[in-house]
């Protein structure tokens, strides 16, 4: 497990600093090496995989405090949303509020805009929507009147917690062709993405081909899987082509250089 921490850690912030009205929580600089090693669910979604993640390295830091984490808000019987995390810095004293995100984008280089840009390999989740629903739902939830007797449990003034996000992404452009993402932060550029009918031409066929678990999109390429050629890899995707589902490939060219690369149907 200790492989998925690193694929986190090393997965570089969507921005830095203050974006957006948005501030990037700096995560702390760690040792992996005396980071306990962790159970992770294998029966959750990624996204909330990720919390488990994010959650064991912030409890082994020197750093911070994990004060509540998955804060359930509800109004009755109806469930409005929930807090992330709330971390108490232990040299300032001071609480954050923190929303994860870890996202895994197409760069569209056909919008202009580019925060419109970035978009899920299967066009269903927008970076501008989650950036909007993190404005104007999920933060604002840190008042919500439920949360009043965790507070008082725990000594904290609400008003005096600062607010952040660890947005983390991965981004792919283009495979033929790049394009800008400013004010974004490139270091992000994780691969390519291709449509199925380029990625079916002679521009390809000399590579091999591993499809990663979606735990494992989250990992650095490595050689030590079973891969398969062009035309057994064709086969597999196009099945997913077909449930209009875009799979990542780790592709290794005759060079030995691996890299990952989306096919969108598309």
């Amino acid at each position: 497990m200790k492989s998925i921490l690193e694929g986190f850690l090393s997965t570089p912030p969507l921005w830095k600093n203050q974006q957006f009205g948005l501030q990037q929580f700096v995560f702390p600089d760690m040792d992996l090496a005396s980071v306990d090693s962790f159970e992770l669910p294998t029966n959750l979604r990624l996204g909330h995989q990720m919390e488990y993640v994010f959650k064991h390295l912030i409890s082994e830091s020197q750093e911070y405090d994990v004060v509540l984490s998955n804060l359930l808000i509800e109004e009755g019987k109806a469930r409005v949303g929930e807090l992330d995390f709330i971390l108490k810095d232990l040299k300032t004293k001071k609480y954050l509020h923190v929303e994860l995100a870890y996202k895994f984008y197409i760069i569209n280089p056909e919008i202009s805009e580019p925060i419109y840009r970035l978009m899920g390999p299967n066009k269903r989740d927008m970076f501008h929507t989650k950036l909007d629903k993190l404005k104007e739902k999920q933060l604002p939830l840190l008042h919500h009147h439920s949360l009043i007797p965790y507070w008082e449990a725990h000594d904290i003034n609400p008003v005096e917690i600062e607010q952040q996000c660890c947005f983390k992404a991965q981004l792919f452009e283009p495979f033929y062709g790049q394009t800008s993402i400013r004010p974004l932060n490139s270091d992000c550029i994780s691969g390519k993405w291709i449509r199925f009918d380029d990625f079916n031409s002679k521009d390809f066929k000399e590579a091999r081909y591993y499809i990663p678990r979606k735990l494992e999109w989250v990992l650095t390429p490595h050689s030590n899987v079973i891969w398969m050629n062009h035309f057994e890899t064709l086969m597999e995707v196009n099945l997913r082509m077909v449930k209009e589902n875009a799979p990542m490939l780790w592709m290794k060219r005759p060079s030995g250089e691996i890299e990952k690369l989306f096919v969108v149907w598309w």
